[in-house]
């Protein structure tokens, strides 16, 4: 009887070790919920059904930095030999004239040089002269010094001032300036003429540049802006001139407009 007790005893206390085993177990039929997923924002649907064109223009007014001069010698004579002596004689005394103005040897380049003959008449096969056209280019980045290298050259023997022409040494700054000025005056302009028509301007749908309006200078180019321009800005010198040449001359400074044009379509919601 004993040894019965003995086995029930331990049949109980498996039964009992299985189950309190069986409760402190999680269920296994409840399942962990997944982790609740982030709320996605909806992306904006561009609406191509409706839109607006519109254009944007800009113009920057700069004070150029730099120039370019080119001064010529023109020599005649009677043979080759002769008008080339001569011509060397003076493009020689103008180039050490340019010099004595503070110009390198670096900014003094021959840009032209020609040797034609001098026929009697148009129909003529008779010669009876030589002409040389020696063109020297300067680039200068004290403008300051403009009219004296012209005068300077002159009075050394240059008979040509063929070309003054101002430009801008950072260009890429002005243009990048100018298309971003357009480029708001267009999203200005899209979004006046929405609203004037109870809509509201909404994706950018199509950019384009007029690569050909980046025409700087001339009456032409001042003209157009009068007509179309969006925006303007000029910039002064960095020392605070106004843009004239301070020093009594042929030559005006003035300024180089740099000009950028951009047309956008805007979709309407």
């Amino acid at each position: 009887m004993k040894q019965i007790s003995i086995i029930i005893n331990a049949i109980l206390a498996c039964a009992l070790i299985f189950m309190l085993a069986a409760i402190s177990l999680p269920n296994s039929n409840v399942r962990a919920a997944p982790p609740a997923e982030a709320t996605k924002v909806p992306e904006q649907v561009c609406n191509t059904g409706r839109s607006i064109q519109v254009s944007g223009t800009a113009v920057v007014n700069v004070t150029p930095d730099r120039v370019l001069i080119q001064l010529g010698v023109q020599s005649n004579g009677t043979t080759p030999q002769k008008v080339e002596t001569v011509n060397s004689t003076t493009i020689n005394r103008v180039i050490n004239a340019l010099k004595a103005q503070g110009i390198e040897e670096k900014e003094i380049v021959t840009d032209w040089y020609v040797i034609e003959p001098i026929y009697e008449d148009y129909s003529s096969l008779y010669i009876k002269g030589y002409r040389i056209n020696n063109i020297v280019a300067i680039t200068l980045g004290d403008i300051s010094k403009v009219n004296k290298v012209i005068i300077a050259a002159l009075n050394a023997g240059a008979n040509q001032v063929v070309n003054v022409e101002f430009y801008l040494s950072n260009l890429r700054k002005y243009r990048d300036q100018a298309r971003e000025m357009a480029m708001i005056a267009a999203q200005e302009k899209g979004q006046d003429l929405a609203s004037a028509a109870g809509a509201e301007t909404g994706c950018v749908m199509n950019i384009n540049e007029n690569s050909w309006s980046y025409y700087n200078g001339g009456w032409y180019s001042q003209n157009r802006d009068l007509w179309t321009q969006n925006a303007m800005q000029s910039i002064a010198p960095a020392g605070g001139e106004t843009g004239a040449l301070t020093e009594a001359g042929p030559v005006n400074l003035g300024q180089i407009s740099v000009r950028a044009e951009v047309s956008a379509s805007f979709s309407l919601r």
